[in-house]
């Protein structure tokens, strides 16, 4: 099977007061092609800043990744990838047909391609009636939506979405779990985050679990989770697992000193 995402020692650092914040931590990941990849961390645990390495947003302090062969610094590696950010916005001004349509003239599309593609995307994420309504009357599901459908009209191989369904009623998040379902089917490459963690569990062929800038643990939900215990409680009791290891490590060091 092939790659989409290789992560090899990736570490990020910030300065801030003089002082060093790391954000990842040595971190490793593969993402075979086809796959769901999710990602699970609470928050400041560096699932959006890894993102942000991919798209190419932030440098690596050290390590490398690379996304189909290609280095995420060259921005050449970038052209496959429809992402999604977490508090997505856009230009509420236009309708969410002139938005597709503005969109899909980036990535070359015209005429009678642009056109179908946009209708489908519209009618996939149940946007058809509200095609021609400014987005800035939108609710943020529907909002949400709109920039859903915005991030795939290039028809990208690697889709990156952090928190796809916040803010969404359960329709909504129907409409994203199928989604990525059909994705896959084609052969996609879907990464995503989320602290919806039964989303994560019916859409996902693996689960990585972050905290502190590092995989702790990873593999499919059935492998990782005993049977008669929920991934939440699972995703709980692993992160306090790794707080009281720390704090044992801290104890008996402290006892030597």
């Amino acid at each position: 099977m092939n790659t989409a995402v290789d992560i090899r020692g990736l570490s990020v650092r910030f300065e801030r007061g003089g002082s060093s914040v790391t954000a990842l931590d040595r971190l490793d990941a593969v993402v075979p092609e086809g796959h769901v990849f999710g990602l699970l961390g609470p928050n400041g645990a560096g699932k959006t800043t890894l993102m942000h390495v991919l798209l190419g947003f932030l440098p690596p302090t050290a390590g490398q990744a690379s996304i189909f062969g290609t280095d995420v610094r060259r921005a050449i590696a970038r052209q496959r990838i429809g992402y999604l950010p977490e508090h997505p916005d856009t230009y509420r001004f236009l309708t969410a047909r002139e938005l597709l349509h503005t969109a899909g003239r980036l990535f070359g599309l015209r005429g009678r391609d642009l056109r179908s593609r946009s209708d489908a995307l519209l009618e996939r994420l149940d946007l058809t009636a509200a095609a021609d309504r400014l987005a800035g009357t939108f609710s943020r599901g529907m909002l949400q939506r709109i920039c859903l459908a915005q991030a795939l009209i290039n028809d990208p191989d690697l889709v990156i979405l952090d928190e796809p369904t916040g803010g969404m009623d359960p329709f909504g998040r129907l409409r994203i779990r199928e989604m990525i379902a059909e994705l896959k089917a084609r052969g996609k490459t879907v990464l995503l985050s989320s602290h919806e963690l039964s989303e994560v569990e019916l859409v996902c062929d693996t689960i990585a679990i972050l905290y502190k800038g590092s995989v702790i643990t990873a593999g499919s939900a059935a492998a990782l989770v005993p049977a008669g215990e929920s991934l939440e409680r699972f995703f709980i009791r692993t992160i306090e697992a790794v707080d009281a290891g720390a704090a044992d490590h801290a104890g008996k060091g402290a006892a030597h000193a």
